[in-house]
């Protein structure tokens, strides 16, 4: 990660503040100590008092020398004990990530540069992510466009069901939602990095607005308006993959990127949580095509925020050639290096397996006689555990100790879900997906790991993969677990679901600590 060059230190803090630091530079959230100028590579260090003091070998001079050499050797004990000690980096709010390379300087060169401490009083956690300007817009943006999704899929299932009567076309509805992730995800992704970013989400908006608008018009037949919801769900991996890549550009690789993009996980998981039972509200006062116009203008709203809330910035990749060709290529590039595969697949895997209980949840409710308000309890509890442990991690955990937890919370993570081999009662398979949503706190870590093993040419492409195999792979699960429980009892098959995923996580993390060689970073990061 490029970081900025400082000026020596002041006499008075001992480290200059970069002024980006104070208001919506990410500069301010990593932080380790500034080194003298003076100190050289492999840990050998000297005073040179230069050959006048040589010749002249009063007294003076030589105490000189000797002062100098005993604060330059006071100095480095000190930086010697935080580069080997990752808890001091924790302890000092510095990122630990930078903690190894503080011990070395490049043979015969200057030290190289690190940002400077985060001035006194400057906001932790996701406050400090809300302090970036850029990050309010996209922030707003995601609210409003999220919106959108969900009134959207709310209101067309309604006005399809109320103009064929047909439930499996209400149904084939939802399913459209997922379908189309792994087509626009694949074939193109290279619109995430071969044009501007903000280019490419405006028109992401303009495009669903677009959708959602011609979904208003009353001569609109059935088969188009499944097509363009469709192409809606075509766009979406597009638009959140540039989005996820922008927040690196926004907020910088390290900790404020985790956190951002913590936050617009959180807003997603609330929307599990309350978004259809606010799109059920706005039916309940405008017909489904009045609700298609609300989305229209979401997705306007958001398409100006992201015009004019964020900057232009150049596209990543200067490649001309064609865009299936970018996107095969950018695919293949990603999938062909262990590391970005191996974290890839920990983004996937759980969320594969932890459906299980959540589409299970109705027939798990009547097998045990749970009735319809423990339905919805067991419907929102893991989304619920999701949010509060992402919630706890990026408030009252420091970077370091966030991502030494990553890998042990992730081979953990389907573990609760075995519980169900007992047949819980509802008190105890709340508590089981509450605490197995919380252990998805794993992926602060395996984010900040991910964005910085992506070449930057590459980031906008491997993040739309990344959200359209991860919508996939949740629809693949949904199928199985369905398919397990036309054979097997329900709490069988959410058993399964924890003991087969924990087995492909234990794999996973296994390849995730091989791969670790390959970053000394990563190494310093899970204490091995």
């Amino acid at each position: 990660m490029s970081r900025p060059s400082l000026p020596p230190p002041s006499a008075a803090g001992g480290a200059n503040v970069p002024a980006d630091a104070r208001s919506d530079g990410p500069a301010g959230a990593e932080a380790v100590g500034a080194r003298p100028a003076g100190a050289e590579a492999g840990g050998a260090h000297h005073v040179d008092t230069g050959p006048a003091a040589v010749e002249a070998g009063g007294a003076q001079s030589v105490g000189t020398s000797r002062a100098a050499e005993s604060a330059v050797e006071a100095h480095l004990a000190t930086t010697e004990a935080v580069g080997a000690d990752p808890g001091l980096a924790d302890d000092a709010g510095a990122d630990p990530g930078l903690a190894e390379t503080a011990g070395a300087h490049p043979a015969g060169g200057a030290p190289p540069s690190v940002p400077a401490p985060p001035a006194t009083g400057a906001p932790h956690g996701y406050g400090a992510v809300f302090r970036v300007r850029e990050f309010r817009a996209v922030f707003v943006a995601h609210l409003m466009s999220l919106l959108g999704v969900v009134v959207c899929e709310i209101s067309l299932t309604v006005l399809i069901y109320r103009l064929t009567g047909s439930p499996l076309l209400s149904a084939l509805t939802f399913a459209l939602g997922f379908l189309p992730y792994l087509v626009g995800g694949t074939l193109l992704a290279g619109v995430a990095d071969k044009y501007p970013a903000r280019r490419v989400l405006v028109l992401c908006d303009l495009v669903c607005a677009g959708c959602a608008a011609a979904m208003v018009l009353p001569v609109t037949p059935v088969a188009v308006l499944l097509a363009l919801r469709c192409a809606i769900a075509a766009v979406s991996p597009v638009f959140n993959g540039t989005r996820t890549a922008t927040l690196a550009d926004i907020l910088g690789d390290g900790d404020l990127f985790v956190l951002g993009r913590s936050l617009l996980r959180i807003v997603s998981q609330s929307a599990v949580l309350t978004g259809f039972g606010l799109g059920g509200l706005l039916l309940a006062v405008v017909p489904p095509r009045g609700a298609l116009a609300v989305t229209c203008c979401t997705f306007l709203g958001s398409a100006l925020l992201l015009r004019f809330g964020t900057k232009r910035r150049p596209a990543r990749d200067s490649d001309s050639g064609a865009l299936l060709r970018s996107s095969l290529t950018g695919a293949r590039q990603v999938f062909a290096d262990r590391r970005l595969r191996v974290l890839m697949l920990l983004f996937w895997v759980p969320p594969m397996f932890s459906v299980a209980p959540e589409v299970l949840a109705t027939p798990y409710a009547d097998a045990t006689g749970i009735g319809p308000a423990g339905l919805g309890l067991l419907m929102c509890a893991l989304p619920a555990g999701t949010i509060a442990g992402e919630l706890y991690a990026g408030s009252a955990l420091r970077p370091g100790t966030r991502a030494r937890i990553a890998l042990p919370l992730a081979a953990v993570s389907l573990l609760p879900l075995a519980a169900f081999a007992l047949t819980p009662g509802l008190a105890l398979a709340l508590l089981v997906l509450v605490v197995a949503g919380a252990t998805n706190a794993y992926t602060l870590g395996v984010d900040r790991w991910f964005i910085e093993a992506v070449p930057d040419e590459l980031r906008g492409r491997a993040m739309t993969l990344m959200t359209a195999g991860l919508m996939t792979i949740q629809g693949v699960g949904m199928a199985l677990a369905g398919l397990a429980a036309e054979f097997y009892a329900v709490s069988t098959v959410v058993t399964g679901a924890g003991v087969i995923g924990t087995v492909c996580c234990l794999l996973l993390v296994a390849e995730a600590r091989r791969t670790e060689g390959r970053d000394g970073a990563d190494r310093h990061m899970t204490c091995r």
